[in-house]
Order: C-alpha cells, then sequence, then structure tokens
C-alpha cells in the first residue's frame, strides 16, 4: 500500500489523524474559508473516509447533484478496481450497495439550507468500510465491507485517488454537458428503481429522479416529490 495518496491537479489531499473524523474536518475548513477541491482523507485497517469541499457557483438546488456526482465517481472507482463480477449500485440516500449489501454512504452538508441560495461551500462525504467491526457472522445480515465482497486486492489508498479522479472527470463533465450525462449514468447504477421502496413513512413506487436528482415517489393517490437537498446535514 502506498503511503499517501496522489491527487489530480485541483484537488488538494489533507490527511486526517486518527481521532478525527474527515467529513467534520473538512466542514470545520470550509467554514474557515479553505480551497475548493480540499480532500480530507483518512485511511485505517477498517476504515476509509473523506471528504471533499465544493466552492458551488449555482444555487442549492442545482449544485446538490454533487452527492450522487461522488456517488457515480465511486462506483467508476470500484468498477475499474475491483473483480468485473462485483456490483455497485447507488440509493438516492446516498447509500452505497455492493452486491446487493449496504457497504458504506455518501452524505453532505453545505453552509445553507436555502435551496435557491448559492453556498459558500459545500461537502461530500465518504465513509466505506473495508472490513466489520464485528467479527460475528449473522450479526447484520444487510451489512457488508469492501474485503468482504471478493476486493481483498483493491487497495484503499489507490480506491480514494480513483473515486477523486473519477469525481473530477464527472464535475467536468456536468460543467461542459448539464446534467443529462450524469442522469443517464446514475440512473443505470441506482437501487431499487421501478420497485416499491419506503421514504418519510410513505412507502410507494420509486419512479426515479426529477432533473435535480429529487425522489419520485408514486403512491395510489400521488406522486410524491422529495427533494434532494434534504439530506443537507448540519452545518459546521
Amino acid at each position: 500500500m502506498s503511503i499517501e495518496p496522489t491527487f489530480p491537479p485541483l484537488l488538494n489531499g489533507v490527511k486526517c489523524e486518527v481521532g478525527q473524523a474527515p467529513f467534520d474536518k473538512a466542514l470545520m475548513m470550509a467554514a474557515q474559508g479553505c480551497d475548493a477541491g480540499t480532500i480530507v482523507y483518512q485511511v485505517s485497517a477498517k476504515t476509509l473516509a473523506a471528504g471533499l469541499v465544493f466552492a458551488p457557483d449555482v444555487q442549492l438546488l442545482k449544485s446538490v447533484a454533487m452527492l450522487p456526482l461522488c456517488g457515480v465517481g465511486f462506483q467508476n472507482a470500484l468498477g475499474a478496481l475491483a473483480p468485473p463480477e462485483v456490483a455497485v449500485h447507488l440509493e438516492w440516500n446516498g447509500q452505497i450497495r455492493i452486491n446487493a449489501a449496504k457497504c458504506g454512504h455518501l452524505k453532505m452538508a453545505a453552509s445553507t439550507h436555502d435551496p435557491e441560495e448559492i453556498p459558500d461551500w459545500l461537502v461530500i462525504g465518504l465513509e466505506l468500510p473495508l472490513w466489520l467491526e464485528t467479527d460475528a457472522p449473522g450479526q447484520t445480515p444487510d451489512q457488508t465491507s469492501l474485503y468482504e465482497e471478493g476486493c481483498a486486492e483493491v487497495d484503499a489508498v489507490n480506491l480514494l485517488e480513483s473515486w477523486s479522479r473519477h469525481s473530477l472527470v464527472w464535475i467536468n463533465t456536468w460543467e461542459e454537458e448539464g446534467v443529462e450525462s450524469l442522469h443517464r449514468e446514475w440512473r443505470g447504477l441506482a437501487y431499487n428503481m421501478g420497485e416499491d421502496i419506503m421514504h418519510d413513512g410513505i412507502s410507494g413506487n420509486f419512479m426515479g429522479v426529477d432533473e435535480d436528482f429529487g425522489l419520485l415517489l408514486r403512491t395510489s393517490e400521488k406522486t410524491h416529490l422529495f427533494p434532494l437537498t434534504e439530506l443537507i446535514g448540519s452545518t459546521a
């Protein structure tokens, strides 16, 4: 395993010490005015975690597309490094699925909750278990880890580097071509699309997403729209 990751131009790596959460540190640095493209990371024996700082120039309603974008970047990255039989899917809420089991997640926070406001900063966090914390089989049947899903040869630092590169490619595509290509890629990776799911206490058919990646959930009475901005966490 390489000692330190190498990130592409425009991204600046900041190693997070043990005992700190990379996402929380990224929020603090973003609020203090760090450069966009700062990626705070930590790779331990059991977990890969990172927080990527953005400085959006569009309103929050549009800039939250960075959550599914970074999810697609992760799938592309792992797809390039893992055996071909390993399946990676993405839930609307940021949950990552590997071979249909939950395996890590993406989350986000921003300087504002107002969908119409341009945020000063937005942070996307990635957390991926390399090994499960528990050694008791069957205790968490719907939870898995990267190395328990046939990816033991995937170097976590290489995966972090690959995630940053693929996400950067998608950022450039999104800026130059708009959201259409990202929509198409994400829909092909969406978990349970077309099936009945439960969200916010409402059970319905997961029809897909609107142009701003809002969740479309159809019940017998109506189609509900849940904006992606509702996933914004607390700000620093």
